[in-house]
C-alpha cells in the first residue's frame, strides 16, 4: 500500500475508480512535473450523489461532504496518470459552488476538498485554493473539484 492510500484507509476512504468523463475530456493530463486534472463532480460508482443548489435545496454540510467526495475522484484522476506517492506538493484546488443568490460560504464548503487533501497528502496537502460561487454546474451537481500537484521527476 501506498502512503496516501494508507492515510485514506485510516479515515475509512479509499481511492475510487476514476470516473468517466462526462463530455470529450480526458480526467488529468500531465504536463512536465504537475498534474492538472479536470473539473471532478461527487460521483460514486458512476453517479452523481446529489442535484441541486447550495444554500437553497443542498445545506452547506451536505455540500462540504460532496466536495470531499469531488476531491476523492480528483485524487483517482491524479493517481490515473502518477503514483500517488509521488505528488510532492498540492499547488492550487478550485472549488465551484452552485450557489443560492445569497449564499456566501462557498469557503466553507470548499474546505471539505482542502481537508481531504491533506488527509490524503499530510503537509504536502496543504495548497492554495480558489472557492467560486456559479449558478449551476455540469449534471445540476452542487459542487466541482479541480486540483493542480506536482510531481517528483521520474527517475
Amino acid at each position: 500500500m501506498s502512503g496516501v492510500v494508507d492515510r485514506l484507509a485510516a479515515v475509512g476512504l479509499a481511492v475510487p475508480p476514476v470516473a468517466a468523463p462526462v463530455a470529450s475530456y480526458v480526467p488529468a493530463v500531465r504536463s512536465g512535473a504537475h498534474v492538472f486534472t479536470s473539473g471532478q463532480l461527487p460521483m460514486v460508482d458512476g453517479a452523481l450523489v446529489a442535484t441541486g443548489t447550495v444554500g437553497d435545496t443542498v445545506d452547506p454540510e451536505t455540500a462540504a461532504s460532496l466536495a470531499r467526495t469531488a476531491a476523492l475522484n480528483a485524487i483517482a484522476a491524479v493517481g490515473s496518470v502518477v503514483d500517488l506517492d509521488t505528488v510532492t506538493q498540492v499547488v492550487k484546488a478550485t472549488v465551484f459552488v452552485a450557489s443560492a443568490p445569497d449564499f456566501t460560504s462557498q469557503a466553507q464548503v470548499a474546505n471539505g476538498a482542502s481537508e481531504l487533501f491533506a488527509t490524503a497528502f499530510g503537509d504536502a496537502g496543504i495548497h492554495a485554493r480558489s472557492a467560486v460561487g456559479v449558478a449551476v454546474l455540469p449534471l445540476g451537481s452542487p459542487v466541482e473539484v479541480e486540483v493542480v500537484v506536482e510531481v517528483e521527476a521520474p527517475a
